[in-house]
């Protein structure tokens, strides 16, 4: 770790150097905020890395004016993800314990890192994600609608429910990652990391942190929506089926072994106490719709946007869901013909595949998809109903005012 001369220290500094910690700053042509970012970190401390990505702007000249950060500069660009493995790789070499990584376009406050110093004081070894008020009025809904759809697919890989895993504010344990072998080099690393660390049992937690988001006209953003979100959605389809097939299955036989473990479950997606029997109604309710609504193959595609829209509880949601599974599904299917013909009028409610015309078939068709309708919009009211009455004779809610 670096050592000072004798000057005045940092407000922060000996907690740093008691924890360990150093802050990571990646950046990549940001020199209009870098300097201040830098300035506002070594108020906290001087235990700072400096990843300089091949910036092709006036940041080399920025990062002299500061003799006693680390700095690690390399060209080309080469992305963000590989400026955090290179700045981890460093700090273990350095002797480093934990690494907190901030941006260097000016969203994060240095003030923030006392709270981070705190909660690693009261659990060391976790990785703690800084988690922002993404409610805010200057939160673009774009980015306040993908943190709730990247919150989602976290918990579907995890099982770890949190408020922002999209924030770059972190605080990493670096031990965990000394051996790991990672596959991701640009933004998707920070998808990547916190799921495999997680996968290593290790606890992930968030705090909360402020974030400052300049107008639209002054934003810098080297995120290419296209590539971009198409390498986090392969990863993340990777992640899914690898959680799928291997880590869950694992998770569950070592919870179902145990006591503990199956009253962790019961807590985890029935009893959420801070959840108003409304909204488990409504997330059961919604599940059935979706699971008879006529869009077979296309029922979870489009329920799982919906639900992280709207908030629901999407474990319920997801059971629910399931009630047209094999061998309920040619139940549904034949209910819905013979429903939608009932609607229609029509006098024949046989459906026979051997001598069917093509205008029967035509009209099976109109039928399957009214009568599909009809009852997922008829058995959802039922299920909300039923369940939002029994949830009320069975379930305690929390008080408003404590949530």
């Amino acid at each position: 770790m670096l050592q000072m001369p004798d000057t005045p220290l940092p407000s922060h500094e000996s907690r740093f150097r008691n924890l360990a910690a150093c802050v990571l700053i990646p950046t990549y042509n940001n020199a209009q905020t870098l300097e201040a970012v830098i300035r506002s970190v070594a108020a906290y401390t001087h235990q700072i890395i400096v990843v300089n990505d091949g910036s092709t702007d006036g940041t080399g000249q920025i990062l002299e004016r500061f003799p006693f950060i680390h700095q690690i500069s390399y060209t080309p660009n080469r992305g963000k993800g590989n400026a955090l493995r290179q700045g981890f790789r460093y700090a273990l070499q350095q002797h480093y314990r934990y690494a907190i990584s901030i941006d260097s376009d000016g969203q994060h406050y240095a003030h923030d890192l006392p709270t981070f110093l705190e909660a690693i004081e009261q659990r060391p070894g976790c990785l703690i994600i800084g988690a922002r008020n993404m409610d805010q009025a200057h939160i673009p809904g774009k980015s306040s609608f993908g943190n709730r759809f990247s919150n989602f697919w976290f918990w579907v890989e995890t099982g770890i429910r949190l408020p922002d895993t999209q924030s770059g504010y972190r605080l990493y344990p670096l031990a965990p990652m000394r051996k790991m072998k990672f596959f991701t080099r640009k933004y998707e690393f920070e998808i990547e990391t916190p799921v495999r660390i997680a996968w290593k049992g290790v606890p992930v937690i968030s705090v909360p942190v402020s974030v400052y988001y300049p107008p639209a006209g002054e934003r810098i953003s080297h995120f290419r929506p296209f590539k971009d979100f198409t390498r986090i959605s392969i990863l993340n389809t990777f992640l899914t089926f690898t959680a799928l097939l291997w880590i869950h299955p694992r998770n569950l036989v070592v919870k179902l072994t145990s006591r503990k473990g199956w009253a962790a479950l019961w807590q985890q997606i029935v009893v959420r106490r801070e959840e108003s029997n409304q909204r488990k109604a409504a997330s059961i309710a919604f599940g059935v719709f979706m699971g008879i609504f006529p869009v077979w193959g296309f029922q979870l595609a489009i329920g799982i946007p919906l639900a992280i829209y709207f908030r629901l509880n999407k474990a319920l949601f997801l059971l629910a869901a399931n009630i047209s599974i094999f061998p309920f599904t040619p139940v549904f299917w034949a209910l819905s013909v013979y429903t939608g013909k009932w609607l229609l009028g029509y006098h024949d409610l046989s459906f026979r595949w051997r001598d069917i015309s093509l205008q029967q078939f035509k009209e099976a068709g109109i039928a399957f998809f009214l009568g599909g309708a009809v009852l997922a919009i008829t058995l959802s009211i039922v299920t909300y109903l039923v369940s939002w009455l029994l949830l009320g004779l069975f379930r305690r809610e929390q008080p408003a005012g404590d949530r």
